[in-house]
């Protein structure tokens, strides 16, 4: 068996211009700290879109990430704790586009299980709507969303095993479970890293299946 395990460097070489990250994570709870921040600063990578809750605080590295340059597109649901995020939207310099929380969670979701869309009435009759699809379907109207994908996830576990199967903890779960399954190719940073068999199936919050590369963070 091939080993997943790689340091963080190693594992944010996948990562190109051009290509699409998702960061999981809700402000600092789940948040791969790691991994952005060999992304910020062992990578070249630019023209990149970030997929992510908040995109973070000033504490946290995807905040450095975003005011690098090397963002141009965002998709999120909350920007208000990362100032910058905001002055590119409102300066042009990225392309923001914002969602409900739960609906950008259903969008990643549909990407994940190969839905065509998700029909939602969030939205409706407010800005959210604009340029897209609706749908009546017995005399209620729907927003078609389409589903959303990306080339790399960064995501974060509490426990690892040799072959990827995860443990997530409580909130920390959040974006992390659905990104896992929406990207080519996933990074889970993780706290503890064991033996293969050593984590009860019945405790699996992500099968390894999914996971591409594991960087272990914690002592």
């Amino acid at each position: 068996m091939k080993s997943k395990l790689l340091s963080a460097e190693e594992a944010v070489r996948i990562v190109k211009s051009g290509d699409s990250v998702m960061v999981g994570g809700f402000l600092a709870g789940g948040h791969p700290e790691k991994l952005v921040n060999a992304l910020l600063n062992t990578s070249t990578a630019r023209d990149l879109t970030i997929i992510s809750n908040d995109t973070g605080t000033k504490e946290l590295s995807i905040y450095q990430l975003v005011k690098s340059g090397r963002v141009n597109r965002i998709f999120a649901s909350y920007i208000g704790s990362n100032p910058e995020t905001g002055r590119l939207m409102m300066s042009g310099e990225a392309r923001v586009q914002l969602f409900p929380q739960g609906t950008l969670a259903e969008k990643i979701r549909a990407g994940g299980a190969g839905l065509g869309g998700v029909l939602t009435p969030v939205g409706l009759g407010t800005v959210v709507e604009e340029g897209k699809r609706k749908i009546e379907i017995g005399n209620k109207n729907y927003l078609l969303e389409m589903p959303l994908k990306a080339n790399v996830a960064f995501i974060k576990a509490q426990k690892a095993d040799e072959t990827g199967n995860l443990i997530i903890n409580g909130s920390s779960r959040n974006f992390n479970v659905v990104m896992a399954t929406a990207a080519d190719y996933v990074i889970a940073e993780v706290d503890e890293y064991v033996k293969a068999g050593e984590i009860d199936p019945n405790f699996v919050t992500v099968p390894g299946i999914f996971i591409n590369s594991i960087v272990k963070v914690g002592r």
